[in-house]
């Protein structure tokens, strides 16, 4: 009996080691020009944009586009790069756009987390989601268990995700740390949130949100989370592109942080895949990168921007990264078509060893170029 219990404990070691886990990493409107090339000079120049020029020029400036992509992220290509995929430099024939003809940040977060676009969402507003996410549909089969969990700066993700109908786990906006034991650091957390100020009434500072998604994940162990940093969009709406740079690189500092956490804990060590994607992306030049919006967007929810006749052009152009023991370790990625965002539920759940049409025979299919 005792050599039973011992071979059955082994067994299930076994077993819970080859359960795959997975990471969802929002990083709002930040474009792919930074990512793939670093800083763009002509707008780090701009007295209307950047205050304290010699600093970022220290930081940022290492004499070519490789050397200032890696200065600005360097987890993104120490890491990503070598180990595994990125999608999205128009420079070298990879290519991903978003699928909604509106490109703004609700209806991206819509066709990333549910694999179709939804023509009720034609705005930011905060209105239920009638569209089911992938990550709702896990956290209603029995084998999640509710194992599933939302963390973002942006206040309106309770909706976006239907909270009410997914009954997933979900910090946004100013929440605080909750439906859980929580230990004297998260409930610090909790009462510095309510002192240290946001500069924007919808979003609160990034570290807050990674901070709390941190403590969940080690101390609760979801299998699926979600992580959505929103710094980057609202600092170049500001247009403030050092506060923007900067924002980039916290960002990149915290997934670097997380990586390593995940590589520190037996759940999630070499059994834990991150995508890394954004839900639109922005202007290409000095009159346009602090905005983004389509052309038929100008006519609705967007028409504060009716000066740009044309929408702002590229804001449809996107990016994404992966890295895990599924995903292939390709470097940037060229692609044979235009892939979209609405690929992303599809990919995340083949990574997860689920069928998408058990979710939804209708999302797009997955990116199985990234897989192994």
């Amino acid at each position: 009996m005792k050599y039973l219990l011992l071979l059955l404990c082994c067994f299930s070691i076994h077993a819970y080691s080859n359960e795959r886990n997975l990471i969802l990493i929002t990083i709002d409107g930040l474009r792919w020009q930074e990512v793939f090339s670093g800083v763009q000079e002509d707008i780090l120049r701009d007295k209307n944009s950047v205050k304290y020029l010699a600093k970022l020029e220290k930081r940022y400036l290492k004499g070519n586009a490789l050397a200032n992509r890696a200065a600005l992220m360097p987890f993104m290509w120490n890491t990503i790069a070598k180990q595994g995929v990125l999608i999205g430099d128009r420079q070298q024939q990879s290519n991903m756009s978003v699928a909604n003809d509106l490109h703004f940040s609700y209806p991206g977060y819509s066709d990333l987390l549910t694999g179709v676009v939804n023509p009720d969402i034609n705005s930011n507003a905060k209105v239920l989601n009638n569209e089911v996410s992938f990550l709702e549909w896990l956290n209603h089969q029995p084998e999640y268990g509710h194992s599933v969990a939302v963390f973002g700066s942006w206040d309106v993700f309770p909706f976006i995700v239907n909270k009410p109908r997914s009954q997933l786990h979900v910090n946004a906006g100013f929440d605080s740390a909750h439906s859980y034991e929580l230990s004297e650091q998260m409930l610090l957390l909790n009462q510095l949130q309510t002192e240290i100020p946001s500069p924007w009434q919808t979003v609160r500072l990034d570290s807050f949100t990674y901070r709390f998604a941190k403590d969940y994940l080690t101390t609760v162990k979801p299998r699926v989370m979600m992580i959505a940093f929103g710094e980057t969009d609202d600092f170049a709406h500001d247009g403030n592109y050092q506060a923007y740079l900067e924002a980039a690189t916290r960002t990149d500092q915290f997934i670097n942080d997380l990586w390593l956490t995940l590589q520190s804990m037996q759940q999630y060590k070499d059994n834990t895949n991150i995508l890394i994607v954004t839900d639109h992306g922005r202007g290409s030049n000095l009159i346009d990168w602090q905005h983004h919006a389509s052309k038929s967007s100008l006519q609705g929810y967007m028409k504060g921007l009716a000066q740009f006749e044309n929408g702002i052009e590229g804001s449809e152009h996107i990016w994404m990264a992966a890295l895990g023991p599924d995903i292939k370790a390709s470097g940037i990625l060229k692609t044979n078509k235009e892939l979209k965002q609405t690929q992303i539920p599809a990919t995340a759940l083949t990574l997860l060893n689920e069928n998408k049409n058990n979710f939804n025979q209708n999302a797009a299919a997955a990116i199985t170029e990234i897989l192994k």
